[in-house]
């Protein structure tokens, strides 16, 4: 099912919002300071193309607190609104549902990345 559900999402959005992850880890990749921002940036565009069949896992410490807050300052509220929207129009329907619920998920990863671990079911 989760293979489906990849390609579906592939086709119908999954390349635009990894193309927004990976806009913003090259803005961050500007700056040698921004560099390990924008690695992790082009590791959640890698999740964002093909996002069924895992499962996000976060922890905690106090350097990813602060750099969870400079994210959301600089770039992960942006993308977090965007995939909220998405999720929300997608929920209208109910062939939309799984693919909604996706969205919220990487909404919740563009609000805090750092300490997040991507996990296969």
């Amino acid at each position: 099912m989760s293979l489906l559900g990849n390609i579906i999402w592939f086709i119908f959005g999954g390349f635009f919002t990894a193309l927004g992850w990976a806009i913003v880890g090259l803005l961050w990749c500007v700056t040698i300071i921004g560099i390990p921002v924008g690695v992790q940036c082009f590791k959640f565009a890698g999740l964002s193309l093909f996002p069924f069949g895992k499962e996000i896992q976060f922890g905690g410490g106090a350097g990813k607190f602060l750099l969870n807050i400079l994210w959301l300052i600089f770039g992960g509220f942006e993308l977090a609104v965007a995939h909220v929207t998405f999720g929300i129009v997608l929920c209208c329907t109910i062939i939309g549902i799984p693919f909604g619920l996706q969205h919220f998920k990487l909404a919740k990863l563009a609000l805090l990345p750092f300490g997040a671990e991507v996990i296969s079911k």
